[in-house]
Parts: C-alpha cells; structure tokens; sequence
C-alpha cells in the first residue's frame, strides 16, 4: 500500500449541509495544515440503508486517496455525473443546480469549495 499522510490527531474541518430530493446529510472534510483535504465523512441519516452504506465507503475510500496522494481534482472528476436516486435540485455556491446522485453533488461541491473552479454546472 502507498505511504499515507495521516492528518494531525487535532484537525481543523468544515462541515457542509446538503438536501438532495428530500435525502439531507452533511459532508464533514477533515483539513491538513495547510488547508488541503485530507478526510471525508458523508452522513445520512438513513440507518442501514444502501445510501448510508454507500456514502460511508465513498468517504472511507476517498480519505485513504487524498492520503495516498491522489490529487482531489482526479477523484472529483471520477465521481462528477453518476447517477442514482435520489436527484434533484441543491445548492452550490449559492446558485441552484440539479445533482444527479448524491456523489454527483458532493463531488461538484468539493470542487467548487476546494479547487476553485466553478464548473457545478
């Protein structure tokens, strides 16, 4: 396995609110020093169902990407259009924009928080 960067045991984050066709979780991203992402969390509340199991794996295996020094625009674009229900209209950046998964949205939002660029659409 590649060596990994693990963040610091006190880490600073950001936590992101979402509502993705009556599904709401949050995105937690655990930041390095330096403020690049080093961990995501995905949660919604849907106990044992295919979307918590999914959103957790999603989080668990990007983490070890981002650790192993995968660069956060390749996972972004790996993630970016699937699509799966739920779908719908959410928020990012302060525009509206229609996500057609739930890793649609969280991989656009991380996109435009992180990267800088502006391509939700």
């Amino acid at each position: 396995m590649a060596d990994r960067q693990r963040l610091p045991a006190e880490r600073t984050s950001i936590t992101h609110r979402f509502e993705i066709g009556g599904l709401k979780g949050y995105v937690t991203v655990g930041l390095y020093p330096d403020g690049r992402p080093g961990e995501l969390f995905i949660r919604v509340p849907k106990i044992g169902t295919i979307e918590q199991g999914l959103c957790n794996a999603v989080g668990i295996l990007c983490s070890m990407c981002l650790q192993a020094g995968v660069p956060l625009a390749d996972i972004v674009a790996k993630f970016k259009n699937t699509r799966f229900e739920p779908s719908g209209w959410a928020a990012i950046g302060g525009e509206k924009h229609f996500a057609t998964s739930i890793l649609d949205y969280i991989f656009r939002w991380l996109e435009v928080r992180f990267l800088g660029t502006n391509q939700a659409r």
